[in-house]
């Protein structure tokens, strides 16, 4: 079992929902970023995606995609995100860490050699935007097979044809889309969420678990009602790139996991 699936056992056992929370990989700088992954256990999450910055994005909004310029022009590199990862290890053996980004990076590594380096780094699974299940064989499967869990997404337009598809070899958890479009573009509605929450959660046993357009503590409670949890990103970036303090943000996530924890 995963830290991913561990993770989610509990929540289930004791009847809570899930806090997740995105931050970018080296913004504004390694240390900051490192100091605010380090803080966000404490601040009621319950797994960290980490994104890993490119610099083609392709689903990110405009915070998104600031935030991993931000980091690439400070010198991040899939190398010293690797680092990071290690780093947090260090002082932190349970909380589940989620690599998120596009299939270049990786592909440039090499497959083998990447997923052999993020099993020792103590990453536990993988968002890859990119690359749909028709890939399923140039990294989806070889991950499984290496104890990474593959985390799909789907979304607003993922019929119930395309559906099954999708879910075939996730693993972890399902990511739901709210909205059509980039994240951070707009704010998420409960009501729009919980029907496609509910077909989803007919064809798997996956936790479903929410995210894009989740900005305060009252929607992320609104969204995690209706789901086995919530994402926050953008949100927490923003933060981030207004020169907040590491106190600061991380009171800010304590606010949003305390709204999921409170569904």
């Amino acid at each position: 079992m995963t830290r991913i699936e561990s993770t989610f056992a509990r929540l289930q056992a004791e009847g809570r929902k899930a806090f997740v929370s995105y931050i970018m990989a080296g913004d504004p700088d390694v240390d900051t970023s490192l100091a605010v992954m380090k803080g966000l256990p404490g601040a009621g999450v319950d797994v960290i995606e980490l994104g890993l910055p490119f610099t083609d994005p392709m689903a990110d909004g405009p915070t998104i995609q600031l935030a991993g310029q931000r980091a690439l022009e400070g010198g991040m590199t899939l190398d010293r995100t690797l680092q990071m990862v290690r780093d947090f290890r260090a002082g932190d053996d349970t909380t589940p860490i989620v690599l998120m980004g596009y299939y270049n990076p990786i592909y440039s590594r090499g497959v083998e050699k990447f997923l052999e380096q993020a099993n020792e780094a103590g990453i536990d699974g993988l968002i890859i935007v990119d690359l749909p299940p028709e890939e399923d064989e140039e990294l989806c499967i070889p991950a499984q097979a290496a104890g990474l869990n593959f985390i799909r997404l789907a979304t607003p337009t993922t019929d119930d044809k395309r559906l099954p598809k999708v879910l075939q070899n996730t693993s972890g958890f399902v990511y739901y889309v709210s909205i059509t479009g980039i994240t951070g573009a707009a704010a998420a509605q409960a009501a729009d969420v919980a029907p496609e929450v509910a077909r989803i959660k007919a064809k798997t046993d996956l936790p479903v678990i929410v995210g894009f357009g989740i900005r305060t503590p009252d929607t992320s409670r609104e969204i995690a009602s209706v789901a086995d949890g919530c994402v926050v990103g953008s949100a927490i970036v923003s933060e981030i790139a207004a020169g907040k303090s590491v106190g600061e943000i991380l009171s800010f996530v304590a606010g949003l996991a305390e709204g999921a924890h409170s569904a």
